[in-house]
């Protein structure tokens, strides 16, 4: 397994990423500064998609754990077009969630670049195919390594990161968090465009209150780009 740097939870430092991997100015990443309903009505609209880090506690590992033995045996349906990838490059998480957050909303554009050309060539295979073929994408290295080091923390302390990188997006009325360390998505139901937000935030809530003694949460959302 190839270990990139890890990327911050910097929305200026992502944006600037998505732009230079091909996604239109148009859109942009925001903080979610809070997870109340009247702190939701901040988030610029719209929103397609939420992007969650937090510390891989042993909270979550047991959680994954007892999530796969539920699921594995059950044959669930997932649309035929849900861009679903595993991550097998250590401290790929935020590009990993930044792939998923963009590949599975078509209102949002990628124009050329890297992206463009990843999706392209990864639309037919696997989640397991498509995470060894970023690992094996050295212009997708060069892109995630340039903008690793443009954040406000030392870039180079990587070896002690424990944090991870999520997207929750709404596919054809399903809630998905998609997490590259799991095996396959995790459904968290129905959903709306209208109440997407509002969802979403449920579902990190869910996280936190799995780990109550950890504040090391951030929120963040793909929006529309503020004038």
């Amino acid at each position: 397994m190839s270990t990139w740097t890890p990327l911050e939870s910097n929305p200026e430092v992502l944006t600037k990423y998505i732009h230079k991997l091909g996604v239109s100015p148009a859109w942009s990443v925001n903080d979610v500064i809070g997870l109340d309903e009247d702190m939701l009505e901040f988030i610029p609209r719209p929103v397609k998609a939420f992007i969650l880090l937090f510390p891989c506690s042993e909270a979550y590992e047991k959680h994954r754990a007892e999530e796969h033995e539920r699921i594995k045996d059950v044959k669930e349906q997932h649309p035929d077009d849900l861009f679903y990838m595993r991550q097998f490059t250590h401290n790929a998480c935020g590009t990993v969630a930044l792939i998923h957050s963009v590949a599975n909303n078509k209102e949002v554009d990628v124009t050329g670049g890297v992206l463009k050309k990843f999706l392209e060539k990864t639309a037919a295979l696997s989640p397991e195919e498509r995470g060894s073929a970023l690992e094996q994408d050295t212009e997708f290295t060069a892109d995630h390594q340039a903008l690793a080091q443009e954040g406000q923390t030392n870039a180079d302390e990587h070896e002690s990161v424990i944090h991870h990188f999520i997207a929750l997006v709404n596919k054809d009325g399903t809630l998905y968090e998609l997490d590259g360390r799991k095996s396959f998505p995790i459904k968290h139901g129905k959903t709306t465009e209208e109440t997407f937000v509002s969802d979403a935030a449920k579902v990190c809530k869910e996280f936190m209150a799995r780990d109550p003694t950890e504040v090391r949460f951030t929120v963040l959302a793909l929006t529309a780009a503020q004038d």
